[in-house]
Formats: structure tokens, sequence, C-alpha cells
């Protein structure tokens, strides 16, 4: 059996469906709830099955109250109760011929056969008429998907996105950055698009090959700190989490556990990131994304703001 891998679905023996959101996942898959079943349930599965969406706190009250044992930083969901494991590269196929635009968007790209996928509801059949499009792009093919996508848009192939479109985007990921300095990091990140009358992402998965090396293990907490440090290595900062490695008198890593900010910044930028430190061995880690919504919690490229006088 492959791996359970960031972004896979999972589903356990009493028929809640998770989101992995992680890539340690040999004894117990670190994961998310999203949807529980419920005989009144908005959202339908093609088996006619219904279940309740939840949103992140709701999910984490409920693992609270129904299976405390899961509970643990993410929800960890023991192997021996997982039913199901939904991969979005195998089920890609299902997914298009469910959904025209889904089918549409994935013409205009050439990637290696089996190196895309579909995470999120349509994952899993669960999607409304709300869903924004979640494409899954592994390893080096990602560099690839997010080349073509600056060539699609500056050839008119896809539209750019509108600022009604980023404006959405911005509500919904409710960063701690002003919408002008949002915009200007996310212009330049070719890994979100406008299609039809919703937008689409185009998130970074590890192949399998490397995922032992992903970062794993939570340091001691030191306490909050604000930083600026020049970024040295950015080559996983799409990845979740996205890792900038920083070349700071105490700070060797800066991590970003939010969408937000990852693809940040770019090697040789100074950054400037707050966040919660935490202590690895003989280094220190900056933590960004420690809460859902990572109030008070931010990384903006100083070097990108002082080019455009931001």
């Amino acid at each position: 059996m492959k791996p359970i891998r960031l972004r896979d679905f999972v589903e356990d023996i009493e028929g809640r469906i998770y989101a992995v959101s992680a890539y340690d996942n040999t004894e117990r898959a670190g994961c998310v709830l999203r949807y529980v079943p419920d005989p009144d349930g908005e959202r339908v599965d093609p088996a006619g099955r219904r279940y309740t969406k939840l949103d992140f706190e709701p999910a984490y009250d409920y693992i609270r109250a129904h299976k405390p044992e899961y509970l643990d930083g993410l929800h960890r969901v023991p192997i021996a109760d997982i039913l199901r494991i939904y991969k979005p590269e195998e089920r890609i196929d299902w997914i298009a011929s469910r959904d025209p635009r889904v089918a549409a968007l994935l013409s205009h790209f050439d990637l290696p056969a089996g190196s895309v996928g579909c995470t999120g509801s349509r994952l899993v059949g669960l999607e409304n008429g709300a869903s924004d499009i979640d494409l899954v792009v592994y390893g080096a093919a990602w560099f690839l998907a997010q080349a073509q996508l600056a060539r699609l848009v500056g050839a008119g192939r896809l539209p750019g996105m509108s600022e009604e479109m980023w404006r959405r985007v911005y509500e919904k990921r409710v960063p701690e950055i002003s919408f002008d300095v949002f915009v200007l990091h996310e212009g330049r990140k070719w890994n979100r698009g406008e299609f039809g009358d919703t937008w689409f992402d185009l998130l970074y998965t590890r192949s399998y090959d490397a995922l032992a090396s992903a970062p794993a293990g939570r340091g001691r907490e030191i306490g909050r700190a604000r930083i600026e440090a020049v970024v040295t290595d950015a080559s996983h900062s799409f990845d979740s989490p996205a890792v900038y490695e920083v070349e700071h008198e105490s700070v060797s890593r800066v991590i970003s556990f939010t969408h937000t900010y990852c693809g940040q910044a770019l090697a040789g930028e100074t950054i400037e990131a707050a966040g919660v430190l935490e202590e690895h061995g003989d280094t220190q880690w900056l933590i960004v994304g420690t809460t859902r919504e990572a109030k008070g919690e931010y990384i903006v490229s100083r070097s990108l703001l002082e080019s455009e006088q931001v």
C-alpha cells in the first residue's frame, strides 16, 4: 500500500472523513476532521450518504467530545481505524468525469501522468456550488505547473485574477497583512488562478520518495517573537508546512502552517516574520500559523515591499 500522504483524505471505521494534513503518518495519520455522517446533512455523496461539513474549531470540538483519543495537535487517526484512503492522483479521472470545469481546467496543463490530482470536497464527492478547485501537483511537476500557469495567463488562455476574486480569497484567509500587501505577494506566486465563477489552487505535495525528509515533530515553545532574516533556501516554501531556511543569529528556519504564507519570499530576500519560537536541538524555529487564523503571526518579504515602495 502506498503511504498516506499530505492532501489525501481518509475515512475512519465510523464513516467520518478527514483531510490528511501531515507527512508523518506511519502509525497514526495526522488529519483534520472535515465531514461527519449526518442524516440531515447538507452534503450528499454519489452513494446518497449525507454529511455535515465541519469548520476548523467545530471539528476540534467534535473530536474533543467524541474521539478524545484522536486529539494531539492534529487529529491523529490510528492506521487500524482507517477504513479507506482517498488519493487525489488516483481519483482525478473520476473527479474530472463528474465536473466539466475540472476537466476543462486540466486540459490547459501538460503535466506528467500521475503527477496531478484534486483534493478537497471533490475528492470525496461532497462538493457544492461554492466549492473552489484544489489541484494537487506532486514533486518537481509542481514547478512545471507553476510556470505553465504564468504562461497561460500571459497568453490570455486563462484570465488573471480579478480584484473581486482576490478580495474573496483575502476574506477567506483573513490574514494579518493588508489587502494590498497580500495581493503584492500573491501576484508573483502563480499558485492560484481564476476559472469561471471560482478560483483554483495549485497545491504542492512531496513525491513519495521525498516524504522522509519533511520536517516533523514539535519543539519546546520559548515564546513569541518577531524577526528579520535573510532567506537562504526557499525550495520548500510552497510545501505544507512551508519551510524557509534563514540566516539569523538564533533562528535557522521559519515554518508556516498556514497556506497564506507559503511561497511568500524568494531565496536571497529579507523577510519579516512573527510567530512562536520553538527549540529544536541547538537551534530555534519560528512557527507561523500556530492557530487557524494565525492572529498576530505573518511573513512578509521586506525586499519585495521595498522594491515596490509599499
